[in-house]
């Protein structure tokens, strides 16, 4: 049974995870952590996450030492965690986005001492979009124009999603592009589309959950792949399932496409 600490517990995806984790046999819950000033500190996690009492309050710290911390918190908080996870041993699920390369060069360093999953979206369906997306543009080639465009709710402070930033990452890598061959959005008098230009744009509409799709078109043709998520659900089946994995690792960085068997 693999024992699981889950940070940023009070909010939209913790709760989730929280009532998820408690419904799986393979998890045990021993610690729900959120930030200091939170008005739910030593609250019990489940009425928090709406499941009903639990036994588990809510702490600021984690006293107990798990298996796996899943973190969907902020980049502060994050660097935090990271070095906790590190100088503990404990393995590290990293759902937070907007990270910067500076974090990322820090993750590497500690997947050095303890196995590490960090990914910008945990939906299993995304992954593998990001294979097929990567494959697609590499066999289509510069006779297509690649356009990503993502959709999200009103409320989401980032743009564009780290989601549609990991398309447009396995798109590069694929094709052997730089981030040069981005163009985020287009406005002005002379914005012709140049040969090998990836277009990228941003959607905020309402209490949209998330959609990206990134288009292939050629003078008479054009392939659409799609992912929309109804629900935040799918993100924390995604990340449950990868903490499972992640357990039994030994140090690196991995990614939900190494969970999937798709690397």
């Amino acid at each position: 049974m693999t024992k699981l600490a889950i940070t940023g517990a009070c909010g939209r995806m913790g709760t989730r995870l929280i009532a998820l984790a408690k419904q799986d046999k393979d998890f045990t819950l021993v610690a729900a952590i959120d930030r200091p000033d939170s008005p739910q500190i030593a609250k019990d996690a489940g009425e928090v996450a709406g499941i009903g009492a639990i036994g588990l309050p809510i702490t600021f710290d984690m006293r107990p030492t798990p298996d796996v911390l899943i973190d969907f918190t902020s980049p502060v908080a994050t660097r935090h965690w990271l070095k906790t996870c590190r100088d503990r041993g404990i393995a590290l699920l990293i759902g937070t986005t907007g990270l910067q390369p500076t974090d990322h060069a820090a993750i590497d360093q500690a997947a050095v001492d303890i196995p590490i999953i960090q990914a910008p979206n945990m939906s299993l369906g995304v992954n593998l979009l990001f294979k097929i997306a990567g494959e697609v543009a590499k066999i289509l080639g510069n006779d297509y124009d690649i356009e990503i465009v993502e959709g999200h709710h009103r409320f989401k402070k980032d743009a564009p999603s780290g989601t549609a930033a990991g398309m447009a990452e396995a798109i590069l890598k694929a094709t052997g592009k730089t981030k040069d061959a981005l163009i985020h959005g287009r406005h002005g008098d002379d914005v012709v589309r140049k040969p090998g230009d990836i277009g990228m744009h941003s959607l905020r509409i309402g209490d949209e959950v998330g959609r990206h799709t990134a288009y292939f078109a050629a003078l008479g043709e054009r392939l659409e792949l799609t992912h929309v998520a109804t629900n935040r659900d799918t993100f924390v089946h995604g990340a449950l399932r990868a903490a499972k994995w992640l357990a039994g690792q030994k140090p690196g960085r991995y990614t939900v496409a190494d969970v999937l068997g798709l690397s």
